[in-house]
């Protein structure tokens, strides 16, 4: 396996009473693209933003990059090169695309062994994203969803993470821009960054996966290669089907 750039080690995390997680254990590894799968409410959101800190109450270990950050705070993470794009996007709709993509810019990095990151400006962020590249001064207001969805990506990407935590990319958009996702997702993963990706649409998760952990009620129910669940249609009646 190549270097791990992120392990998660016996992972729980509660709302106030509720227990959401329970003892999950997984890893990426560099260059990697790791899918985590399940139904809606199978706790994969959950698991992305405890690994940001963004969940109070949780137990566990995270590492990334050889860095504990079990308990680190937010901002401090991104800070070490974990990128997040979440699920609601949370682009600033009163901002232009530029300046969406301004205010998520980082330094440039190295991987652990001296290498450098893939490093991101919005020029070649606009190849990456023809759409954006025609609508450099329009207000985010003013995008579709999946333009907002592609805005999202490009402003995490603008931090030049190392790995990066993509919730549900595909959901809610049209066909076309899943498409565009998935090719994005291709040409990441060529330039050696890792992506923990969420997603319940088997289909493009096989165009982009290499492994795969299953949730569901917070557990791992299931672990392989993305071309063995794309065989099982046993595991994916059981886990993913709704």
């Amino acid at each position: 396996m190549s270097d791990t750039m992120l392990s998660v080690e016996n992972l729980s995390a509660w709302y106030g009473a509720a227990r959401i997680l329970y003892d999950l254990n997984f890893n990426v590894g560099r260059g990697e693209v790791v899918a985590l799968m399940g139904r809606n409410g199978a706790g994969k959101s959950t698991t992305m933003k405890t690994i940001m800190g963004l969940i109070a109450e949780r137990q566990g270990a995270v590492k990334f990059n050889g860095h504990d950050i079990s308990r680190l705070k937010p901002f401090e993470i991104a800070r070490l090169g974990l990128g997040f794009t979440p699920e609601d996007r949370r682009i600033f709709v009163d901002l232009t695309v530029t300046e969406n993509l301004d205010i998520g810019r980082q330094a440039p990095r190295s991987f652990p062994d001296g290498t450098p990151a893939p490093s991101w400006t919005p020029e070649k962020l606009f190849k990456l994203f023809p759409n954006l590249g025609e609508m450099p001064d329009r207000l985010g207001n003013r995008m579709s969803g999946g333009e907002q969805q592609m805005l999202t990506v490009a402003r995490t990407l603008m931090g030049n993470p190392l790995l990066v935590l993509l919730d549900e990319p595909s959901e809610g958009v049209a066909p076309l821009i899943v498409e565009q996702m998935a090719n994005t997702i291709i040409e990441l993963k060529k330039e050696g960054l890792s992506i923990l990706l969420s997603e319940q649409n088997i289909h493009f998760a096989r165009l982009v996966s290499d492994r795969v952990y299953v949730l569901e009620k917070g557990q791992i129910h299931w672990q392989g290669s993305m071309m063995d669940l794309a065989g099982n249609l046993e595991v994916q009646r059981a886990y993913l089907t709704v």
